[in-house]
């Protein structure tokens, strides 16, 4: 039984921020629906506690909107928010594009590839969860290898708001980005061309900030 340690109170709050984001992102729970901490802790088997802590940390990304003593619901979606997540976002992957490419090895060449791969059959079968789950995947690459934890944290915060665009541009018929992108990117952090692995991702973000228009 020694092994048996009581789950860290952050650990809570954590899974229940993390759960509560990915439902709104999947449109599970919709915008302008009202959220309250007693039913969503009772469906996470946890406490009130944590779930208030996820619901501040939601409203300090844009995803809740609350009026004390009245309501915590769901942000309706706001293109121009999403312009100025997407803009942010892209000028985070941009940086970490820039620092990460000198770095590359081969094997993290090979795993945007096997992101790529598998992006790219995602879109082929209509499953946008899984595409998008590969999307950051691949991008993730660079991120990691980059090493920037301020750029990191950044993107984290912001890609949610982007993210939830995109699933409901996808279900009303839309196209995913291009798996014919991301090669392009591969290629040229294959090659070690710096500049063009940013431009490239320039192009990317560039997409989704008019997919927000």
């Amino acid at each position: 039984m020694e092994a048996i340690r009581p789950v860290p109170r952050t650990l809570l709050r954590d899974r229940a921020y993390e759960a509560i984001r990915d439902a709104i992102v999947a449109g599970e729970i919709e915008p302008g629906a009202v959220v309250r901490d007693a039913e969503l802790a009772e469906r996470l088997g946890l406490s009130r506690a944590p779930v208030r802590e996820a619901f501040s940390r939601l409203v300090d990304e844009g995803l809740l909107e609350s009026k004390p003593q009245s309501y915590t619901r769901v942000t309706p979606l706001v293109a121009s928010d999403v312009r100025d997540a997407a803009a942010v976002v892209g000028a985070m992957h941009e940086l970490v594009t820039r620092v990460a490419v000198p770095r590359l090895g081969a094997a993290d060449i090979e795993a945007m590839r096997t992101a790529n791969q598998r992006f790219a059959a995602a879109v082929g079968t209509g499953d946008v969860d899984g595409a998008l789950r590969a999307d950051d995947a691949l991008h993730e690459v660079l991120v990691r290898v980059s090493g920037n934890r301020a750029a990191a944290a950044t993107v984290a915060r912001y890609t949610p708001l982007i993210r939830r665009l995109e699933r409901q541009r996808f279900g009303e018929g839309g196209s995913c980005r291009s798996a014919g992108l991301h090669e392009r990117l591969i290629e040229a952090c294959a090659a070690g061309d710096t500049a063009e692995a940013v431009r490239v991702t320039a192009e990317i973000w560039r997409g989704l900030e008019e997919l927000a228009d």
